[in-house]
């Protein structure tokens, strides 16, 4: 997969900084935190140990939040109706139903309602789905299973929609532990009419912003960057105005493959360390590797200073908070 193991495999949001910056993704709702922490690629040090702190300053994103529902709220059969509002007991409370045909039933253990996600719909999910299959393109949200396709292409119009297009087809050379797009060691050729097809489809959705991600394409000599460079040049042709992010992989650290993607036109090169050094080889594909991910992030801004950078990583697999400091240094 792209991203250095993977890039594809987005299935949850990520609040992404800029230049050099880290996103971090939370599957389980958790208490907000506040600390003073920088989200540079260099942070300036390890995490303060005094108690006494400066007042934190004022952020209206933070304080929103802090005054919005609780978990229980949130979990809430009702947003209407207070009385609703289930209790920590109900909404932890594993229910179960007897499934399959007559005389060879089974226990089943089912999902409390607050964790489902509703089936697709909608005529704007219709439409983006149509113009995707029309043009033979991929997403990471349908490759990937991600449980919020329904709200990302639900939209009052395609220009409202948000979708990440997956470059390259739908089959990953590499096998991360954590996604869900399909593998193989000969995926299927390319499709040269991508690059076009692609740059069709987003001029027609007016978007102003896009993210173009891929599958990672060992079995390829350029591992795939040619072919990411001429969508870039296909887009910025079509719609000039239009801003492209490229999440990437590493080109199993070809740098001169880094450089024929940062060249290409594009507005944000982005690369995925997925997650601290000490885990990597547990988490993402062996030929993945952390030191060779944060490479390819410099190797893009030297070669196009005014380029700006990105990364993403994941929490909750098991990393210390020394781990993660490390990580955000990049040492």
């Amino acid at each position: 997969m792209a991203a250095a193991a993977s890039p594809a495999c987005r299935s949850t949001k990520a609040l992404c900084t800029s230049t050099n910056a880290l996103s971090f993704r939370h599957a389980i709702p958790r208490p907000i935190i506040h600390r003073r922490r920088s989200f540079a690629t260099a942070a300036p040090g390890p995490p303060p140990t005094d108690t006494a702190r400066p007042p934190r300053p004022v952020t209206s994103f933070h304080d929103k939040l802090n005054a919005g529902p609780s978990f229980t709220e949130f979990v809430s059969r009702s947003v209407d109706d207070a009385d609703a509002t289930l209790s920590t007991e109900d909404a932890l409370e594993l229910r179960t139903a007897m499934v399959g045909p007559a005389g060879s039933k089974r226990r089943m253990t089912r999902l409390p309602s607050w964790l489902k996600t509703p089936i697709p719909t909608g005529d704007n999910y219709k439409k983006i789905r149509s113009d995707l299959r029309g043009l033979n393109l991929h997403t990471v949200c349908e490759e990937a299973r991600c449980p919020n396709i329904s709200d990302c292409w639900g939209g009052s119009t395609k220009s409202a929609a948000t979708a990440t297009i997956m470059l390259m087809g739908d089959t990953c050379t590499r096998g991360c532990r954590f996604c869900s797009v399909k593998t193989s060691k000969a995926p299927p050729p390319l499709d040269p009419h991508e690059p076009e097809h692609t740059a069709e489809a987003l001029s027609r959705w007016g978007l102003g912003y896009v993210v173009l991600t891929s599958v990672d394409r060992d079995d390829l000599k350029d591992g795939g960057a040619g072919h990411f460079a001429e969508t870039i040049r296909k887009i910025k042709h079509k719609a000039p105005t239009m801003l492209v992010e490229a999440l990437t992989g590493d080109y199993a650290g070809d740098l001169q493959m880094v450089e024929l993607v940062a060249e290409s036109g594009l507005d944000v090169y982005a690369h995925n360390i997925e997650t601290v050094e000490e885990l990597t080889p547990y988490v993402r594909d062996r030929r993945a590797k952390f030191r060779q991910s944060l490479e390819v992030l410099r190797h893009a801004k030297e070669t196009k200073p005014g380029l700006i950078t990105k990364t993403s990583i994941m929490l909750g697999l098991g990393e210390t908070e020394e781990q993660i400091w490390h990580a955000l240094r990049g040492t």
